[in-house]
């Protein structure tokens, strides 16, 4: 276990999302659902796929059908985006974020616990992490199929720390995106957001513990309190 003052809490567990956090997809997934409306003569501007970073797909699926209508051909829309951003991954545009291989290691170290919880399907999930290589580094994964309420609700947060046999209130969540940090709050957890393709809000200022550049920082913050811990 390691306490931090520098981030206010006690931290037995640490629960990372996926997407934008700890793997640099949400671009991709952005091009990808914009070259998948363009391929099918549906205009997709940037603006309203970034309506959909860091939500589960039957959120998704309900955002375009109140912008284009109940006849848009959902699932091959989303199909055709899954098949670009299959092109994309297979092409080697799958990269880490920065810091993560320095915090996991940090966490190893000090016998921290990590989870991930994902607003992704469990195929794609243990995919993406088993090609960029971290997934075994992990003690449990929940994905959007594992809970009956994705994000923002604080299901596959509160799953997480279940499986981690860890209270909520001792578990530390980072997170790059709003209903993340909206569903880690409500968990009960405290969370630190590191945005991704969107900045913080004043709603994030409010919930999140703090707001950093990326997972470098978070790094520091814990082996430095583990130093003075032991002095």
């Amino acid at each position: 276990m390691s306490t931090s003052t520098q981030i206010g809490l006690s931290v037995d567990s640490v629960i990372f999302d996926m997407d934008g956090l700890l793997i640099d997809t949400e671009s991709l997934a952005m091009s990808a659902l914009a070259s998948a409306g363009t391929e099918m003569g549906y205009e997709m501007p940037f603006s309203f796929c970034q309506l959909m970073i860091g939500v589960p797909m039957d959120h998704c699926r309900a955002l375009v059908v109140e912008k284009f209508g109940k006849n848009f051909p959902l699932d091959a829309y989303f199909a055709t985006s899954d098949r670009h951003l299959a092109k994309m991954v297979e092409a080697g545009r799958l990269q880490l974020k920065a810091g993560v291989q320095e915090l996991l290691l940090v966490l190893e170290e000090q016998g921290i616990s990590k989870a991930v919880a994902t607003s992704s399907s469990r195929l794609k999930a243990d995919h993406h992490l088993e090609l960029i290589g971290i997934r075994d580094r992990f003690d449990t994964i929940v994905t959007r199929d594992d809970v009956a309420r994705g994000k923002p609700n604080p299901d596959p947060f509160l799953r997480a720390a279940e499986s981690l046999k860890t209270p909520p209130d001792r578990c530390l969540v980072l997170e790059d995106s709003y209903n993340g940090v909206r569903a880690a709050h409500a968990a009960g957890m405290r969370v630190i957001m590191v945005p991704d393709l969107l900045g913080p809000t004043d709603e994030m200022y409010e919930k999140a513990l703090m707001i950093v550049e990326d997972l470098h920082f978070v790094a520091g913050l814990l082996r430095k309190d583990a130093i003075e811990t032991k002095q």
